[in-house]
C-alpha cells in the first residue's frame, strides 16, 4: 500500500521502516488568536492552528510576515525581545504557554530551539552537551555519558566525533556544528523542537544532512520549522502553513496537509506562491 508523501499516519506505510513510528493527527500545540507585536508595531495578527503530535509541519511565506515571530511565541523567546507583546493562547500539553505564572526554564527544556545560523558554544563537544544537563540537574558521570552519546547517535554524529569530545566544538564543519547544536537541544529529552531554518547557513551537502536528519525526527518528536526552500517543505513536511503580508501584519493564509497545499491550494495567493509567481 503506498501513501502519499504527507499524509500524516499513526504507523508504518510506504518507505518508513516497520515498527517505526510516524505521525499522528493529534494536536500537540493548539494555537488559539495569537497575536505578536513589538512596541506599537503589530507583526502577526490572530493566528489559530494545531500542530500535530510527531509531525513536521512547515511554516513557509516571504521575509517579514511573522512566521519566526510565531514560531518564537512556541517557547516563549519573546520574552527576550524588548517590548514584545503577545496575545492569545498557545495550549501545550494542557498548559497555557502565555501563562505569566509558567516555569519557562522548564517549558524550554520541553520546548527546544534550532536557530538558522549554528551556534556551539566555544567549549569542546563534550561540553556542549553537559552543560545543559547539569543546569537541568543530571550531575551522575555515567548518566552524563549515557545521555551524550545517545544525542549524538540520534543526530548521526557519534562515530564523527567520539574520538575528540573533549575538542573544540568550533573546529566542526558547519553541518557538524548544526547537528550538535540538534543533539544540545534533544539530550534534554524534548518533545518538540522549534527550527527557524536550520539549513539555511549550510552547504547543499550540509544540508541535505541535516534534512535528512530532520526526516528521522519525525514521530518520535513533534517538529515546526521555518523555511523559504519550497522544496525541502515538499520534501520532508507532513503539514504547511503559509503566511503572507495584509495591511503590513502578517496573517495566516492557508494551513493543511502538505502535498493538497502546494498541489490544489484553497487560496489564490498560496497557488501564486507555491507556483514562484509571489513572493
Amino acid at each position: 500500500m503506498n501513501t502519499p508523501h504527507c499524509e500524516p499516519l499513526a504507523y508504518t506505510v510506504g518507505n518508513i521502516e516497520p515498527g517505526t513510528p510516524c505521525c499522528q493527527p493529534v494536536p500537540h500545540l493548539r494555537i488559539e488568536k495569537l497575536s505578536v507585536g513589538y512596541g506599537p508595531t503589530m507583526v502577526l495578527d490572530e493566528v489559530s492552528l494545531d500542530i500535530y503530535r510527531g509531525c513536521i509541519t512547515a511554516l513557509i511565506g516571504p521575509s517579514g510576515c511573522g512566521k519566526t515571530s510565531f514560531l518564537s511565541t512556541l517557547n516563549r523567546l519573546t520574552d527576550l525581545v524588548p517590548e514584545a507583546r503577545v496575545r492569545g493562547r498557545i495550549d501545550f500539553e494542557g498548559t497555557d504557554v502565555l501563562d505569566p505564572r509558567l516555569d519557562v526554564l522548564a517549558l524550554r527544556r520541553r520546548i527546544g530551539m534550532i536557530f538558522q545560523k549554528p551556534n556551539p558554544f566555544p567549549l569542546s563537544v563534550r561540553r556542549n552537551l553537559e552543560l545543559p544537563l547539569r543546569e537541568h540537574g543530571a550531575h551522575r558521570r555515567a548518566v552524563l555519558q549515557q545521555k551524550i552519546e545517545t544525542a549524538l547517535r540520534d543526530v548521526g554524529l557519534w562515530d564523527e566525533v567520539c574520538d575528540r569530545l573533549d575538542s573544540p566544538a568550533l573546529a566542526l564543519s558547519g553541518g557538524q556544528q548544526q547537528r550538535l547544536c540538534i543533539a544540545r537541544a534533544l539530550v534534554l529529552e524534548p518533545s518538540v523542537l522549534l527550527m527557524d531554518e536550520p539549513c539555511s547557513a549550510l552547504d547543499p551537502i550540509s544540508s541535505r544532512v541535516v534534512e535528512d536528519l530532520i526526516q528521522r525526527l519525525r514521530g518520535r518528536y513533534t517538529v515546526v520549522i521555518v523555511t523559504h526552500n519550497l522544496a525541502q517543505a515538499r520534501r520532508i513536511a507532513n503539514y504547511a502553513a503559509f503566511f503572507w503580508m495584509k495591511e503590513r501584519i502578517g496573517k495566516l493564509i492557508e494551513f493543511g496537509r502538505c502535498q493538497p497545499l502546494f498541489e490544489t491550494p484553497a487560496h489564490p495567493l498560496t497557488a501564486a506562491y507555491v507556483s514562484g509567481m509571489s513572493g
